[in-house]
């Protein structure tokens, strides 16, 4: 490829509306461009990166046993009314009627589609495992789209699905493609940790996310500084906080005029925050109240609160009027009298309590010398509060730590969610029909280039990892207004591209000095600048994006040097 024929239009100036990193680059390299809110084009060099990570994954999963195929992107509702999810799924669903007044939407996932189809036409237990995948287009009407490829409403996956007839197919399925996924993204040059994952709208079973660390993560993740225990912080486990031993004081209610903080009444009682009991209410989508308490200096992770509610998808703060209906009130509540049959959760921790400090559902009221194992009567007690850095880890009880990461892919195990609630059955070794037993599993292709960007950048623009990089090499005549020069270069461009190496022909009548920039912006591993020492001495000059080295080389060496240092980075 020459660059006079190549689409690549980069700008000096970053567009006001990128916020991150690799939103910046992308746009100012010129490899895309927004459409709408949230929807982008690709242009020929983000393209060429895209389709090498497509590559990278369709040989590890085929390497995998997994069989490509293609689904359609449009979706007829009653597969998604089957699981159950046609509703449940929520507003990020884009849904719309064909011209009969059909309901349809655009496939946010794969998972109806793919039991259906199984369904009708696997049998038998000697068909299985059957591992299909495709690498699509999907869409979410997210509420924000924002920092680039990171939150979009249309993004570019890779979803496998899974079908054995046992737990152990299923768990054997799982393990392949979490392989499959540690050298996917190694192959792409990443740095990145498998965490434990909720399984969030798609259900199941237990579930790993592959993230990419980074400071622009929307994750957070909680590492532990001894084991290879990693998680996300809505999955993070927390065992219960042991309190101090101490004897069980008599419960005292004090006047606490205008403390309905817990920072004003730490103030105002003067005791220590980890002595006094938080208190959040929410309602759900069906308007039922949940109270949830936690320790003062903690907070509630409302993921796991979901988990406590059967058939809750989302959760809201509850309004002053549904609080004082149950006899709480606002900014001054505890469990304690509570009007029965009010659903109350809380936090192990708080169980563990000693003479705490809790709101007495008054005004300028608080309780002390509070014992919830004493004084709180029908509460759900659970594991529900938000992990922080120096939590024990819960395998080994070192201390964790809080890092930034980009989820770039997620392995899932279905088990039989949607199976069962499909009659996907298959006949076994008994000739009995039993459920698959599934799993799923998703790239984000688009998420995964962005990623690679955000861990890979300097002032001067992007650091491609060799495998992913639009071009491995550009051959740059230093004047190309310069035939002798221009004729070298073509001729060096023509050896690397003989030899196999991806190689642009930067053949533009620029400066140097704006050829350069652009390399440097783009991000191509390695820069070969074809000037006059090359047509006096022989001489060409090799660069390597990602160190900044220089080298010089002979026309007569310089291939097999090339070829080391692409094999080095």
């Amino acid at each position: 490829m020459k660059a006079t024929n190549l689409y690549a239009p980069t700008l000096r100036q970053t567009p006001a509306d990128a916020e991150i990193v690799s939103h910046q680059l992308m746009l100012r390299a010129g490899m895309m461009r927004k459409s709408a809110n949230g929807m982008y084009n690709f242009l020929p060099l983000g393209w060429r990166t895209i389709r090498k990570i497509e590559q990278i994954i369709r040989e590890e999963m085929d390497a995998a046993g997994g069989q490509e195929m293609c689904m359609p992107i449009l979706q007829p509702a009653e597969y998604w009314q089957e699981s159950g999810r046609w509703a449940a799924y929520g507003a990020e669903m884009m849904r719309m009627q064909d011209r009969h007044g059909h309901d349809y939407c655009l496939g946010p996932t794969h998972e109806e589609m793919i039991t259906a189809l199984v369904r009708d036409e696997v049998r038998s237990y000697k068909q299985l495992p059957l591992l299909l995948y495709q690498i699509q287009d999907k869409f979410r009407d997210e509420r924000r789209p924002r920092f680039g490829l990171m939150r979009s409403r249309e993004f570019i996956m890779k979803d496998l699905y899974s079908f054995d007839k046992d737990v152990e197919g299923m768990n054997l399925s799982y393990q392949k493609m979490y392989d499959a996924y540690d050298a996917i993204f190694t192959r792409c040059g990443l740095e990145f940790r498998p965490v434990e994952a909720d399984n969030g709208a798609i259900g199941g079973g237990h579930s790993h996310e592959f993230t990419v660390l980074a400071d622009a993560g929307e994750s957070s993740i909680a590492c532990c500084t001894k084991c290879d225990y990693a998680a996300s912080d809505e999955k993070a486990e927390l065992a219960a906080v042991a309190a101090p031993d101490e004897e069980m004081l008599e419960l005292e209610k004090v006047a606490t005029p205008g403390t309905n903080t817990i920072d004003s009444l730490v103030e105002f009682l003067g005791v220590p925050i980890e002595k006094t009991i938080k208190a959040v209410a929410y309602e759900t989508e069906q308007d039922e109240l949940v109270l949830v308490f936690v320790r003062g200096d903690h907070d509630v992770n409302e993921i796991k609160v979901l988990h406590q509610l059967e058939g809750a998808l989302e959760l809201r703060m509850a309004e002053e009027e549904a609080i004082r209906a149950v006899g709480g009130c606002p900014g001054f509540m505890s469990p304690i009298g509570i009007k029965e049959g009010t659903r109350i959760l809380v936090d192990s921790t708080v169980m563990n309590m000693k003479n705490a400090v809790s709101g007495a559902n008054e005004v300028d009221f608080h309780y002390k010398n509070v014992n919830p194992s004493r004084d709180f009567k029908d509460v759900v007690v659970t594991d529900l509060r938000l992990v922080r850095e120096g939590d024990p880890c819960p395998r080994c009880g070192a201390p964790m730590k809080m890092t930034r990461g980009i989820e770039v892919g997620q392995v899932f195990a279905l088990g039989t969610k949607y199976s069962a609630a499909m009659g996907a059955t298959f006949l076994d070794e008994q000739g009995k029909e039993k459920p698959f037993v599934m799993g799923c599993y998703g790239i984000g292709v688009g998420r995964t280039m962005a990623a690679a960007i955000e861990q890979n950048n300097d002032e001067h623009g992007i650091v491609w990892p060799r495998s992913i990089a639009p071009f491995e090499v550009v051959v740059v005549p230093i004047n190309a207004k310069n035939e002798e020069q221009l004729r070298y270069a073509e001729g060096v461009y023509g050896e690397l591209k003989q030899a196999g190496i991806d190689v642009l022909l930067d053949d533009r009548p620029e400066r140097a000095g704006v050829k350069f920039k652009d390399c440097d912006l783009i991000g191509y591993p390695v820069r070969i600048a074809i000037g006059p020492k090359a047509l006096e001495e022989g001489t060409i000059e090799v660069k390597v994006r990602k160190s900044g080295e220089m080298f010089l080389y002979k026309r007569e060496t310089y291939l097999d040097e090339v070829r080391k240092l692409l094999e080095s980075l």
